[in-house]
């Protein structure tokens, strides 16, 4: 039976291009089309995508979480914190065997940084 293997992409609404893409760009996302001034942005991250389409209509709240794997949780965090942003959280351990913590973009949307514990 066929299963699925990896992450393609995530697509986030935004309201404010030109924000969200700096506030992706502060976490080291590579920016590969778009930009601040475009309707639709898309950035590489590892071997996924993150997207993100300018919409009038969104609204902030939790629509759900995109989980992204990162090397070392702590460095990125120290370098969420050394970006001037605001994690909901100091990284923790998780029962699940996941170190993590978590962060709003600005339209709302819960990142949460992990790696898997050994």
């Amino acid at each position: 039976m066929p299963r699925v293997t990896s992450l393609s992409a995530v697509t986030l609404a935004v309201a404010d291009m030109a924000r969200s893409v700096a506030f992706y760009e502060a976490l080291g996302f590579e920016l590969l089309y778009g930009g601040p001034e475009s309707g639709f942005t898309s950035y590489r991250v590892g071997e996924s995508y993150l997207n993100l389409q300018l919409s009038e209509s969104t609204s902030e709240g939790i629509w759900g979480r995109a989980i992204w794997y990162v090397d070392d949780v702590d460095a990125f965090y120290a370098n969420v914190l050394s970006s001037g942003l605001t994690p909901e959280f100091e990284p923790r351990d998780a029962p699940w065997r996941e170190r993590y913590f978590h962060l709003r973009d600005p339209d709302g949307h819960e990142l949460s940084f992990a790696k898997p514990l050994a």
